[in-house]
């Protein structure tokens, strides 16, 4: 249907927005042995003559689109290269290797590219010039498991350890930061400690942001940036959600230890090794909310760019979109008719079913249950939300749509909405009617965006 196509084309141009590769090279430039970065009225030029090494690291879903850009700029100019990419996420590349990891739950292979890339910072000096690729995903692709010695007792965090804790707080609905913060306190590179095993070297860190607020210490759990979190934060993250039974044990005693003084904190504010590093912000969520706003008043439609911060409950942000489509649909009250609201952030799901799905296919189907009880049926009301990186939860579709033709697809298909909220299965609901949006791996992630039309 027009509408559909319509908010199609919105997501579209908004993925051509923050493309990453685009994002590099419009900003990035190579002009005799000076490499000049220009983003946002920010400029940032280094002399590649006062360097005998560059090194191009990263991690991230979009990691592979920004290195192609460095190596279309840099060429052989790069000595050596290393980024992990979620699986399907890889790029062709002639001087960095490209190492394909598990994503949102870690793996073998993302340990060892964290293992690897920390050997090649450490190996790092003064005439090394780093250049780091970081965009969303890039914390469950660099796994490096805490290990330390310490005086009661040896600290050895396993992969296992941190798929279990990643899994257990996905499940009780903790937000991107809280999971980035205990992230950060059981990683030998997160939340900042990258920045001192790359001293003494100097960094350019590229960065396209997955979170909401685009705090550069929760962006991939902060590999370049200072920590503004605590050990303490960690642990009233643990009470909150009360997973004291299901944290492993040895991520509860390094917490524990970490509260009680006896390790070393994060980097904060004012470390010298933060010094070294420049952090530049080359993409957001608000970058491609923008760009979808410009397309939907290109298609005729009133636009309003509501929030780039949504968050909460997906089923609660469903029916905080649905009273304002309400409202413009009775009195215009936001935006006036043929309108387009459009909403960016991040949202969370809590599971208590055995289904499948997203947050963004869960808030489609929140939102077609409230179509589905309307008097008027929503029958001039459409909806589209999508995750910018192409994958919704562990499933291969980007989000999914919601209108009343589709309500009466699934009653002739025998699906209950209702029903299929309680078991947590959007995936399943709009896959057997044909409404899932599948774009495949966009190879940028700038949060998700959620997108209302009210004719």
């Amino acid at each position: 249907m027009k509408e559909f196509d319509h908010l199609t084309q919105m997501f579209t141009a908004a993925l051509e927005r923050v493309d990453p590769y685009k994002m590099i090279v419009n900003h990035v430039r190579l002009e005799g042995s000076r490499l000049a970065v220009d983003f946002e009225g920010e400029h940032h030029e280094v002399n590649l003559d006062d360097f005998s090494r560059v090194l191009v690291l990263g991690a991230g879903k979009a990691s592979a689109r920004m290195g192609k850009a460095l190596e279309d700029i840099l060429s052989d100019r790069i000595t050596k290269g290393l980024i992990s990419v979620k699986y399907g996420h890889a790029e062709p590349l002639k001087h960095i290797e490209v190492v394909e990891s598990g994503h949102p739950t870690p793996d073998e292979q993302g340990v060892g590219a964290a293992q690897r890339i920390a050997d090649l910072v450490r190996g790092a000096d003064e005439k090394t010039l780093i250049l780091n690729l970081i965009s969303g995903g890039g914390s469950a692709l660099l796994p490096c498991p805490l290990v330390l010695d310490h005086p009661d007792g040896p600290i050895n965090l396993t992969l296992a350890d941190k798929q279990n804790m990643t899994k257990a707080l996905l499940a009780c609905g903790a937000d991107i930061g809280e999971i980035n913060c205990i992230r950060k306190h059981i990683s030998g590179v997160k939340g900042g400690r990258l920045l001192r095993l790359m001293q003494p070297a100097r960094s350019l860190n590229f960065i396209l942001s997955d979170v909401v607020g685009d705090r550069l210490d929760t962006i991939a759990s902060g590999l370049t940036s200072f920590d503004e979190t605590t050990f303490e934060d960690a642990m009233s993250i643990i009470e909150k959600y009360q997973l004291y039974d299901k944290a492993p044990p040895g991520v509860m005693r390094t917490l524990t230890l970490g509260v009680q003084g006896k390790i070393e904190e994060t980097p904060k504010a004012g470390d010298p090794a933060t010094e070294l590093a420049t952090n530049i912000l080359i993409g957001s969520n608000q970058a491609a909310l923008l760009a979808a706003c410009e397309t939907a008043r290109s298609l005729g439609y009133n636009t309003t760019a509501l929030t780039c911060a949504l968050t909460g409950e997906s089923r609660e942000a469903a029916k905080f979109l649905w009273g304002i489509a309400k409202d413009v649909r009775k009195s215009e009250m936001l935006v006036k008719k043929p309108a387009c609201i459009i909403a960016g952030g991040e949202t969370v799901v809590t599971l208590k079913g055995e289904g499948k799905g997203g947050r963004n296919q869960e808030m489609a189907l929140a939102f077609l249950a409230e179509i589905a009880r309307d008097e008027l049926k929503g029958r001039d009301i459409y909806f589209l939300s999508a995750s910018t990186d192409g994958t919704d939860g562990p499933t291969d579709a980007a989000g999914a749509y919601a209108s009343a033709e589709l309500i009466e697809l699934a009653a002739k298909a025998g699906l209950s909405i209702n029903g299929s909220l309680k078991n947590n299965d959007s995936y399943h609901f709009f896959d057997k009617i044909g409404y899932l949006l599948k774009t495949g791996p966009t190879m940028t992630n700038v949060c998700d965006l959620h997108m209302v039309i009210v004719i």
